[in-house]
Parts: C-alpha cells; sequence; structure tokens
C-alpha cells in the first residue's frame, strides 16, 4: 500500500476526502480518515454484506490480526499485550476496574483529568473507601513531578493521568510520571487518548504499565475503534470486570480460566471493519513518522496560537512546557456555542469544551467553555489564516 508522506502535504490532502469539503480543526475529536482507511473499511463491509459477517471476519483474520502487529510497533510492545476494544473510555475501564482497591488505598491522578476517568474513580472511591488525590501542577500547568513524588506512600494504589488533557494544550511529563512510579514499584494508567497519533509514544520510554487510546482521533482511524496495552508481567494480576469467550476459557462446569494475554481485557463482538480500519490507520501514520507528524502539528499549533493572540478580544488558554496541536480560545462577547456555529456555517469545524469535562482545571482557572482548535499535519497555514480571518470579523 502507498502512503504519501510530509514532503507532500498536498498529496496527503487529496488522500482526505473531507478536505475537499471543510476546514477540519476537530482533530483532537475525530479526525478525517485518509482514502485508505476509507476503503479497507468498507471493502470489509462490502464483504459482510456479499458472504455474512462471521465468514467475512475468518476470509479477513490475517488483516484483523495485523491490528495488534502495528500497534505494537506503534507503541513499542508485544503484540500479546495489546487489547482491542470498542473505544478508549471502555478500554480504560477494562483496565482500571481490574485492581482490587480496598479503604484506604489511594489513587494518584491530575488536575487536569478528564471527567469520564475521574467519574470513575469518586465511584470506586464511593464503593471501597479508596482516597483520590490530584497531584498538584507546576507552574507552566503541567502536573509536578516534584509533587507526585512527595505524595508517594505505601497506601498509593495506582497512578492515572491523562497524558493530553481534553482542553488547554497541555501535555504532561508522562516519562517523568513513569520514573517514579516505576522507582517505587507502582503501576502506571496512561489515558493516551489524545497523544496516540500526534506524539510518539514507546511504553518502555514512557515506563507506564497500562495505556489506552482511541482510533478516531489523531490517529485518523474509525470510530468505534479503541485499544489498550497491559505489560505482560501485570495482565496475570488483573481480572477484568466483564468476562465472556473471548478473555476466558470455560475449562469445566465450575471452573473458567483467563487469557494469558491482553485478550482477556478484550470482548468477542467487536468491530471487524473498524479494526481492520485502525490497523490501516495505525501503519499510516508510522509510514508518515511520528517524530514528523508532531513536529508538523507542533508549527502549525504554535502558528495558530500566534495569529490568535494578536486578535483583539481572542484569548488563548493553553498550558504547560510543551504544547501539542489543541488551541483553546475565548472570544469576548460570545459564548462558545455562537463561536462554533459563526465557524461551522463558513465550513470550518471546531468544538466547545465545557467545563465539567475537566472539572478540577476549569474550576481552579475559572474557565467557561471554551472553543478548542485542534490541528494535525494535513491543516496549512492558509485554513489557519481563514479560521483567524472568521474569527476577527466576528469580534470586529
Amino acid at each position: 500500500m502507498y502512503f504519501p508522506s510530509l514532503d507532500n502535504v498536498q498529496a496527503l490532502r487529496d488522500e482526505t476526502p473531507g478536505c475537499r469539503n471543510v476546514i477540519h480543526f476537530n482533530n483532537a475529536g475525530a479526525a478525517l480518515m485518509p482514502q485508505p482507511v476509507i476503503d479497507v473499511v468498507k471493502q470489509h463491509i462490502d464483504l459482510e454484506a456479499a458472504i455474512g459477517g462471521y465468514e467475512a471476519a475468518a476470509k479477513s483474520a490475517d488483516q484483523y490480526q495485523n491490528t495488534y502487529a502495528s500497534i505494537a510497533r506503534l507503541i513499542n510492545c508485544k503484540s500479546e499485550e495489546v487489547g482491542l476494544v470498542v473505544n478508549a473510555t471502555r478500554a480504560w475501564d477494562m483496565a482500571f476496574y481490574s485492581f482490587n482497591f480496598e479503604r484506604g488505598d489511594k489513587i494518584l491522578t491530575a488536575m487536569s483529568e478528564y471527567v469520564s476517568n475521574y467519574l470513575a474513580f469518586l465511584q470506586v472511591a464511593r464503593r471501597t473507601g479508596a482516597e483520590v488525590i490530584p497531584v498538584p501542577n507546576d507552574d507552566s500547568g503541567q502536573l509536578s513531578p516534584d509533587e507526585l513524588e512527595r505524595l508517594i506512600d505505601d497506601r498509593v494504589k495506582l497512578i492515572a493521568v491523562t497524558h493530553v488533557p481534553t482542553n488547554g494544550g497541555l501535555v504532561n511529563p508522562a516519562s517523568e510520571i513513569g520514573a517514579v512510579a516505576r522507582n517505587h514499584n507502582i503501576p502506571f494508567l496512561l489515558d493516551a487518548c489524545q497523544s496516540a497519533g500526534q506524539i510518539p509514544l514507546d511504553v518502555e520510554d514512557i515506563g507506564c504499565d497500562i495505556l489506552t487510546a482511541t482510533g478516531r482521533k489523531y490517529l485518523r482511524g474509525p470510530r468505534g475503534t479503541g485499544f489498550l496495552y497491559v505489560r505482560q508481567k501485570l495482565i496475570p494480576q488483573l481480572e477484568p470486570p466483564f468476562i465472556d469467550l473471548r478473555s476466558a476459557d470455560w475449562t469445566s462446569s465450575g471452573s473458567y480460566s483467563w487469557a494469558t494475554t491482553a485478550r482477556r481485557f478484550e470482548t468477542w463482538e467487536n468491530n471487524v471493519a473498524g479494526m481492520i480500519g485502525l490497523g490501516v490507520a495505525v501503519d499510516y501514520a508510522m509510514a508518515i513518522g511520528l517524530d514528523r507528524i508532531e513536529d508538523r502539528v507542533v508549527v502549525l499549533a504554535n502558528e495558530l496560537r500566534t495569529r490568535l493572540t494578536e486578535i483583539d478580544g481572542i484569548t488563548v488558554h493553553d498550558l504547560g512546557k510543551k504544547k501539542c496541536g489543541i488551541v483553546s480560545l475565548t472570544v469576548d462577547g460570545f459564548s462558545s456555542d455562537d463561536v462554533k456555529e459563526h465557524l461551522a456555517a463558513r465550513r470550518i469545524n471546531v468544538t466547545v469544551s465545557a467545563p465539567d469535562s475537566t472539572l478540577l482545571d476549569a474550576s481552579n482557572r475559572n474557565l467557561p467553555p471554551i472553543v478548542r482548535a485542534s490541528v494535525h499535519y494535513y491543516n496549512t497555514v492558509e485554513e489557519i489564516e481563514t479560521l483567524c480571518s472568521c474569527l476577527a470579523d466576528l469580534v470586529n
């Protein structure tokens, strides 16, 4: 399969049908799929229609298995440590709820943690008496590794952090967090939902024991796809909250045995076409190169931030020593929903991040709903100029 490179951005855009219809700055929501991903998903759906779903899955088994191998190459792990799940939240849930928390156990997390994860912390705390402790930020707004170290004691059961929060442009220092976790032999769960596909991820370098991600965002895969990585030595210690014939074997009338690989976190029924598409999306990203993708995304995001700060009436709300492709802003005198509608009428896609999506961070900074514009490598400076021109027209 031929994959264009960042040496020819126009070729990448030509291979992205959505670029002909919209200016897409909602890549942290769901990026535009490239044609090879679209083609392989459609081909499998056509095959299902022609010969049947089970039969199509059997015929495409090698393509499905390639997705495990592709993800393993993406994050530098073994295929046996990868599980395919319908979305990132369910992947994260299957891992998190596998831990057996008890009264007095501590879960350390980030001030910018995502709502779905924090709700799970609170539910477990209510059920078990475990304690949820947000680690303070440093002066840049990222999680402070020094404060994390200070909070470590023998009751810390898990460190669980979102790598790239849903708003604010921030990239939390995953490798530094991983170093603390390793030094104290504490499991580290990294939510890489918004970093996978825009930032190189190496689980050995990061030091995480679990990593979860989605296909639909920066990886440019189909919706309804996600995956998790679980370090091999940790797998036998975790009992997922749900079980079926994919995750375990029924060995006798009164017994069963869990799968010994990350398949124990899967369910038998899955989105076969989508998962095949996810594998192609990962291959596509790797053919371009994650280092090159990150470099271009950072350049485009910095260009957007610079231009936005030059417009009177617009405030950029991004944090962190290291920033990524997510740019957050508000426009004086206009609600973020109104800004989104104004841009949508001009075929520019952005989204709105509500305060309760990162409640601790939003409360600390007194943030209203904010506009989130997230760039990807197929965006252009000309598109950024169009976005900023539309926003300038709004405030003037």
